[in-house]
């Protein structure tokens, strides 16, 4: 069952913001020993978050998977993006970088959205802080600037 959502607002409308922060939020959760689910729109979006999460920070590794379909995922990976939600394995934390609400809540523990300054995005955004909202979730909101850390 989900027990909080949090909303991270960032302050760039740059993609690559959304990627590396995603990123470090899954290591801190990793670093925790927490499953961690990464759900994007698109196959570019994953494939490039899964690029950073090698690359993101010179000593840190963050064991990953991207999850394709047809293809078993490996449960003793701590942490995999996917494209399908309702297909995905149950984990304690999911982050959210697709544009929409996600469904089956409550196979996580927690759920991050990460919102840049993209306007849609942002409307996009506060859809779902209602939509979470009127589900009766606890929400959390976290102003971040460029260079903040989690």
């Amino acid at each position: 069952m989900t027990e909080r959502v949090d909303f991270y607002i960032l302050n760039s409308a740059e993609p690559e913001r959304r990627w590396l922060f995603a990123c470090r939020l899954a290591e801190k959760a990793y670093l925790q020993d927490l499953s961690v689910l990464i759900w994007s729109d698109n196959a570019a979006d994953a494939g490039r978050c899964d690029d950073l999460l090698w690359t993101f920070a010179d000593r840190s590794f963050v064991p990953h998977q991207l999850d394709r379909e047809g293809e078993p995922a490996d449960v003793e990976t701590p942490v995999h993006l996917t494209l399908a939600l309702e297909s995905a394995a149950s984990a304690d934390l999911l982050i959210n970088l697709a544009d929409r609400l996600p469904e089956g809540l409550a196979r996580f523990t927690r759920v991050a959205e990460i919102i840049d300054a993209d306007p849609e995005r942002r409307r996009l955004g506060r859809e779902r802080f209602k939509a979470y909202r009127e589900s009766k979730l606890e929400l959390q909101t976290h102003q971040l600037n460029d260079v903040a850390e989690i």
